[in-house]
């Protein structure tokens, strides 16, 4: 779970600490940018595709992590 925050703050591009509770579109370096950062990396790293539809009922780091690693 580690390396998936540093791998998400790599991606938004955040430097402050990240939390699995956060909510992750309040945060200040959140943009359309952090977005597709996000989605390729979920990609990537998980091999997962996600509709933005489903993204946005995403809230908090561990919903990106749950649609990670639900497979």
């Amino acid at each position: 779970m580690e390396k998936f925050i540093e791998k998400i703050a790599e991606a938004i591009e955040r430097e402050d600490e990240i939390k699995m509770e956060d909510e992750f579109r309040t945060y200040d370096e959140w943009s359309s940018i952090a977005y597709l950062s996000v989605i390729a990396f979920m990609d990537d790293e998980y091999d997962t595709q996600i509709e933005e539809a489903d993204f946005k009922k995403l809230r908090t780091v561990q919903d990106l992590y749950d649609a990670c690693t639900k497979k």
